[in-house]
């Protein structure tokens, strides 16, 4: 017989330790960076569902994982996929995922969609109160395992305590976190009660289990070199921190200055805007990624990088999970209301899949999602009510397969990279100057991650001048400004910002909708420049700029939808009696992704679509510049 684990390391002490515990087992486990977290808990499935004895056993069905990012979730998916021998049916979600799903079963004439996902979380919260999750087809679990637990903070938190205070006499747990890496705690606005709840899950947890057993991992797995091992040490120190209130912010402010002396001691690749840098991000082999403390410096590198042809994808938001537009094509050449596996297969077969997409997991996926239809089958409906319901199965999303990342450290939580670039990071002191209110550990915890995603090398770099890019206060979006207030020369364009309501082309006398799905499905690609252009100067209507038409090179992909006319209002009008001057053109934005968009059924079927309300639609992104005057016409191949 193979063995499932025959390509991965053995288990050490540490880990066996882990992965041997009975199934109701209160196991709190601090798993530093780059421990080989995955790979136990992992194999702690395994055993769970696998235990020689069969009275000590579990069923897949019985285990609840959650974890706090998709990025965790995916790469504990893929890791059970491949070395989860037993444990393959066990069930992984966010909490926000779970919780979404555990409200739908309770309450399923409630519109959950519309509501944020604070609002759902306080509602799941409220269930499991009432029983919800005894009552829900799976039952109540016997043994939940929650991954990245120094992130839960606020309603969340409140969550996952109400879970297990509800189960705590017939439930176990595995808690695995690492109080150094929590750096999500600007969830809660409030400083003092932010402050108040660092590692506060973990208290609950001693305070509330008599026989809590804590284990830790502490050997590194991940850094390869001296230059990834240089914030190791600090590790410790950093998990100490949030247990000694007094003097925490000067203590913080120490460890940052010693993080980011050991960083600046290393080798710096000087500007990132030198050729030589440019030549290195080209030509280097491995996984690298550019690391930026926050969104405006990511999208400011990514703007640099394109300008001198530098292939790269920015990473998105942890919650941010296009549904992939091979989805939209399936439904759109399904000529039956199920679908058997040869068949998804051979339709899929015809699709030009992104890389690393694999059928035969879609196959499994789908039908897992659509079990109610019958066995071997997938509900070619049910599909497209799962994306028009925001529930499309999260492990389906396309896989980031760019070879050079740029992220917020944030959204790198959790990754590791053959190379990581971490943009020069300002002292405390000068943070302090630009950002009140400043949540130092916080900065320190962020530096440390940061500084711990390499597993080859780390090298400090400088990155591009932000100083012109500020967020408007009320729409949130970063826009280019100059020197004196009412100048604007540019603007974020984000998620959403693509009209989904009718399908591209279908407005438009000129074009068919189906021409522009072949279109987009033939020649757009992920970094393709596209300009938004103005259709006509008449605002569309109250508090809105003029339409804009979404242009690749000479051809018209897409609209802005309302919400992006009702924020590029927001952002030009700096009063009631300013006199603006509409952009004619937004250039220099780049397509993000294709993905399927759920919209107007009866609009999909005029369009020649079908009657799935699905089709592909381009996904933009970057800080655009406004071009004045008359729009400049086709654009550059």
């Amino acid at each position: 017989m193979t063995d499932p684990y025959g390509d991965s390391p053995p288990l050490t002490d540490e880990q066996r330790a882990v992965v041997g515990l009975p199934w109701d087992t209160r196991l709190l486990v601090t798993a530093g960076a780059g421990s080989g977290k995955t790979h136990t808990v992992v194999r702690r499935l395994d055993a769970l569902v696998g235990h020689e004895d069969p009275e000590e056993a579990l069923e897949a069905g019985e285990i609840l994982v959650l974890s706090f990012s998709h990025a965790a979730v995916r790469e504990l998916r893929d890791r059970i996929a491949r070395h989860g021998d037993r444990a393959r049916r066990v069930r992984v979600q966010t909490f926000d995922s779970w919780a979404y799903q555990l409200l739908v079963s309770a309450y399923p004439d409630e519109e959950w969609t519309a509501r944020g996902f604070d609002e759902r979380i306080r509602a799941a919260t409220n269930a499991i109160m009432k029983g919800a999750v005894e009552a829900s087809e799976l039952g109540a679990p016997s043994h939940v395992v929650i991954d990245e637990a120094q992130d839960l903070v606020g309603d969340r938190r409140d969550l996952v305590e109400t879970l297990l205070d509800r189960f705590q006499r017939s439930c176990g747990f595995t808690v695995v976190g690492d109080s150094a890496q929590g750096i999500y705690g600007f969830q809660i606005d409030d400083a003092a009660e932010r402050a108040g709840e660092t590692d506060r899950f973990f208290v609950w947890l001693r305070t509330s289990y008599d026989d809590l057993v804590e284990l830790r991992l502490t050997e590194n797995f991940r850094a390869r070199s001296a230059e990834a091992r240089t914030a190791l040490p600090l590790g410790s120190r950093l998990q100490n921190l949030a247990a000694s209130a007094d003097g925490q912010e000067a203590t913080a402010a120490a460890l940052h200055a010693e993080l980011r002396d050991r960083l600046l001691d290393l080798p710096g690749l000087g500007n990132l805007a030198d050729e030589f840098t440019l030549k290195t991000l080209k030509a280097y082999p491995g996984t690298c990624a550019i690391l930026t403390r926050d969104n405006r410096q990511a999208l400011a590198v990514s703007e640099l990088l394109h300008e001198h042809g530098v292939d790269h994808a920015l990473k998105r938001s942890l919650q941010d999970r296009p549904v992939p537009y091979w989805v939209a094509e399936l439904l759109r050449h399904a000529r039956s209301s199920t679908l058997t596996e040869a068949r998804f297969l051979e339709l899929i077969g015809e699709i030009p899949l992104p890389a690393g997409v694999d059928p035969q997991r879609c196959w499994r996926s789908l039908r897992a999602a659509t079990r109610r239809t019958g066995r071997g089958l997938v509900d070619v409906a049910a599909v497209g009510r799962l994306v028009a319901k925001g529930r499309f199965p999260d492990e389906l999303t396309d896989p980031e397969t760019a070879r050079l990342v740029v992220s917020t450290v944030h959204r790198a939580k959790g990754l590791e990279y053959d190379r990581v670039l971490l943009l020069s990071p300002p002292s405390v002191a000068e943070l302090r100057k630009a950002h009140e209110g400043l949540d130092v550990p916080a900065e320190a915890r962020a530096l440390y991650v940061a500084m711990t995603r390499a597993r080859e090398d780390l090298y400090h770099v400088t990155g591009p001048d932000t100083s012109r890019i500020r967020r408007h206060r009320s729409t949130g979006r970063w826009y280019l400004s100059g020197w004196r207030r009412h100048e604007r020369y540019g603007i974020q364009v984000t998620p959403g910002d693509v009209h989904r309501e009718q399908p591209p082309g279908s407005y438009d006398a000129c074009l068919t909708a189906v021409d522009t799905q072949v279109y987009l499905l033939e020649h757009v690609r992920p970094g393709d420049a596209v300009t938004l252009r103005m259709r006509h100067a008449l605002p569309v209507g109250p508090d809105q700029s003029p339409p804009y038409d979404l242009v690749h090179r000479s051809r018209v992909i897409g609209e802005a939808s309302e919400r992006f006319r009702r924020d590029l209002y927001a952002v030009e009008m700096i009063s009631r009696s300013w006199d603006v001057t509409w952009p004619a053109e937004v250039v220099d934005l780049r397509v993000d992704t294709l993905e399927t968009v759920a919209g107007s059924t009866a609009a999909g079927v005029n369009a020649g679509l079908g009657g799935h309300g699905v089709w592909i639609a381009p996904r933009i992104t970057g800080i655009g510049k406004h071009r004045r005057g008359e729009p400049a016409g086709e654009e550059e191949v």
